[in-house]
This record gives C-alpha cells, structure tokens and sequence, in this order.
C-alpha cells in the first residue's frame, strides 16, 4: 500500500536536435497549435501532479528552458547526447533528491499525449510491481521499430531491435514507444553498469531492460490502443498532422460544450482558449494563446484573433485582427479591422471596415466606422470619429496620448496632433488638424480659408497644347 502512494517523479527528455525536420530549430521547439511541441508534454505530465518534473536539455538548452518556463522544478544539462540511458544518468543526482518513488520516463516530442493515458500506465506498473514498464503500440507498418516478444500467455519476454529480428520477429506489430516508468534505484544502479557496446557508442534504456531480465527482474509491457498519440514526431508531415488531432480535439470538445463551429476542418482553436456557448465560430478562423471568448459571440471568416478577451455577444466581422486587446459586451469589429495590443472597447461601442486601433480605449456606445486610425487615445462614451481620422501619436521620437471627453464628434478627414484634449460635447470641423485643445462644447476648425482660381483648368489646358507643339 506504502508503494502505491509513493510520490512519482517525472523524467522528460529533451535534449536531442531531431535532424529528420532538417531546420536550424532543434524539433522540440517547433510549434505544435500554437506551442513549441515539448510545451504539451509537460501540460499532460503536470496533470499526473507529480512531486518533482524534471527536463533534460541539451542543444538549444536555453531557448528550450525559456519555453518550459513556470512548468518545470529541474533542469538538467547533457553535455553530450549518448542516448536516452546516458539522459537519465546525467540526471541521477536530481532523481535521487527526488526519493524512491516511481520514475517516469517520456520523450518530449510527444504533443498529442495525453494525461489520461499516462495516468492508466502509472497505474499499470504500480499494480504489476514490475521494476520496470514499458509503454507498446501495435503498427502496421512496424518497421525500424524495436519489436516486443511475448511468450504464449502474453507475459513480456524482450524487446528485439529490428536489425536484430528474425523473420518471424519482423512480423510482430507490438513495438517500443519510448515511454517507461521504473524503480529509479535499481534502473540507475543497471544504468551505471552499462557498457555502449553498440556502433554509436551510446547508452539505452532497452539495455537495461535486457539487464533487469537476465538479472531475473520483472519487467512488464501495457499496450496502448492509439499509436499515433504515443509516436513521436520525426517528419514535418508528422508535425502538421501532431497540430491537426489538437485542433480536432479542442473543435470537438467545443462542439461538445455548444459551441457552433461551421467547418471544424477550417477552424484553429488553441488548447488553451476559452469559448462560450451559443458562440459561431465560421470557416478559416484562427484562435491563439489564451484567448476568451464569451457566450453569444460571433466570428466570421478570416478572423484571427491572439490573447484576446471578448465579453458576450460581441461580433468580429470578416478578416479582423484582435491581438492583445479586450472587448466589451455587445461591441463590433471590422469587417477588415485591427486591433492592436493593448486596446479595450467598452460595452456597445464598435469600430468598423479599416479601422485600426492601438492602446486606445473606446468608451461605451462610441463608434468609428470607416477608415480611421486611433493610436494611444482615451477616447469618452457617445463619441463619433469621422472617416479618414487620424490621432497623430507619433513626433518621431516619443508616443503622445489623445483624450476625448464624452459625446465628442469627430469630423471626417480629420488628424488629431498629440497631444491634446478635447472636452465634452468637442466638435472638430470635417477636414482639420486640431494641433491645441478644444474646450468643451466648442468647435475645433483647424483649416486654411478655402480659395477658388477662376478658369485655372482652361489655362492649364492652354499650356499643355503649347507644350506639345
């Protein structure tokens, strides 16, 4: 019973490059639905809450530790990768700190693996008080892969490498995934006595399973029923396919909590979102990082959106961009809008086709329809900004604010020059640069004295014709 509750510690794997990607990006670091893949193994072993997580790294140590940044406890450095046994020796000393509970061991190019299916292997091995377990799938095609033996009853026998099988062995679909969890005294006391008697000269777990079975040690093998999820990637074939089951999983989850998706085959929702029910999700629509969406929402075609919040209701027109920002109850963006990191726009406010916004706050019930750019402004409730308007933040060398009290109107063709304030119930006059603040309730003129020259076209006409002579 003492052994059952003993704490697991977890082992990931993380040091190798991965050459078959054929990039200057170690595999582990290449991004799986909107994570660098390794990310996603360390979320389903966090769901295990195990006493200690601990990642050996290796190429690229420091971009790989920046990715797992708040989701691991230890970090290891293998200087050298000579295989997955010499991975676990550099980091005897941390499992060992960690105690004698089980140690489990996965590959961190894993990003479809579940918690749940970690979860039913731990239990396994505790249940078999096997020294060591491997986790198996069955393939059709299994060539290349270590085959498992069993004996008639099904009892795990060895694992037999595949330039090392029979023909009869060939013909075995069972293969080693690479997953295993064992009792870290006795696999690291084999692990030291290991020789790399093979032509890379490197170190295995599967010879120290080879050694715990000769040693007359109980070894068992669980077979997993999805062999995709516990293979890891080698191709970016392999890659596309990993992003493709995570945005199937979480479109189907979110169907399943009522949310309409029209085309989940054209739909990218990150794991990590958030989306309400009675949302509509339409066709070639992407969602990023830890957005959330609230109930009611709707998001037309070619919308993108990346650590956004959107309150209930809110509607995204076609190919908008919200990036950062939040926005309120009942708003409205686009169709081709942006929104920029660091804006808000309050309840019932709404922005529309080509309009931009960056740090600006819209208040409630205000409106810039068309064609408009609004950078670093403090904009009031009830305001209308005219077409063509401009808040002139930028002097070349620092950022200026624009603040508009409420019930401003903004006409069209206008550029606001920060910084500068308008008060309650401003009107600035179609065409102006307002350069100085407008008091409450005035009207902001910022234009030359219109003058018309008579006949000017006839003239100009006059002068080409004599030109051409």
């Amino acid at each position: 019973m003492a052994a059952a509750r003993a704490p697991l510690t977890v082992l990931v794997l993380a040091a190798g490059k991965g050459t078959r990607l054929r990039s200057k990006t170690i595999k582990l670091l290449h991004h799986v639905a909107g994570r660098p893949m390794v990310a996603h193994v360390l979320d389903a072993v966090a769901g295990l809450k195990p006493s200690r997580t601990i990642t050996v790294v290796g190429y690229q140590a420091d971009e790989v530790r920046a990715a797992l940044e708040g989701r691991c406890d230890d970090f290891v450095l293998q200087k050298e990768q000579r295989g997955t046994g010499h991975a676990v020796l550099a980091a005897a000393r941390k499992i060992k700190a960690a105690g004698s509970g089980p140690l489990l061991i996965v590959n961190g190019d894993l990003p479809t693996l579940h918690t749940s299916t970690l979860r039913r292997f731990v239990a396994a091995h505790r249940r078999s008080k096997s020294v060591l377990s491997a986790l198996t799938a069955e393939l059709d095609s299994p060539a290349g892969y270590g085959r498992i033996v069993r004996d008639d009853r099904g009892e795990f026998l060895r694992i037999v490498e595949h330039a090392d099988a029979s023909t009869a062995e060939r013909r075995i679909r069972e293969i080693n995934c690479g997953i295993y969890c064992a009792d870290p005294t006795k696999l690291l006391s084999i692990l030291r006595r290991l020789r790399p008697d093979n032509a890379q000269g490197e170190y295995y777990v599967t010879d120290a399973v080879h050694r715990l079975l000769k040693g007359g040690a109980r070894v068992s093998a669980t077979c997993h029923d999805d062999a995709d999820e516990v293979l890891g990637v080698n191709t970016r074939a392999e890659l596309a396919q990993a992003g493709a089951t995570l945005y199937a999983r979480k479109a189907e989850a979110l169907q399943d909590a009522g949310v309409t998706i029209l085309d989940a085959s054209r739909t990218w929702v990150d794991p990590r979102a958030r989306i309400g029910a009675d949302t509509v999700l339409y066709p070639d629509v992407i969602v990023e990082g830890e957005t959330v969406l609230g109930t009611g929402c709707v998001i037309r075609s070619g919308c993108r959106l990346v650590d956004a919040r959107l309150g209930r209701n809110v509607e995204l027109r076609d190919y908008s961009l919200v990036f950062e920002s939040r926005l309120g109850n009942d708003t409205s963006v686009g169709p081709f809008a942006h929104v920029r990191p660091g804006s808000e726009l309050q309840p019932g406010s709404r922005i529309g086709n080509f309009v931009e916004m960056k740090k600006a706050r819209l208040g409630r019930g205000s409106k810039a329809n068309h064609l408009t750019y609004l950078g670093d402004a403090e904009i009031g409730d009830g305001c209308n900004i005219g077409a063509g308007t401009i808040t002139c933040n930028y002097d070349g060398k620092n950022k200026h604010r624009t603040t508009m009290g409420k019930g401003v109107f903004i006409g069209s063709n206008s550029q606001l020059v920060a910084p500068v304030k308008l008060g309650d119930r401003a009107y600035v006059a179609a065409g102006s640069t307002i350069t100085q603040d407008v008091p409450a309730e005035a009207l902001g003129v910022g234009r030359s004295r219109q003058r018309n020259i008579p006949d000017w076209a006839r003239a100009k006409g006059k002068r080409k014709r004599k030109s051409r002579k």
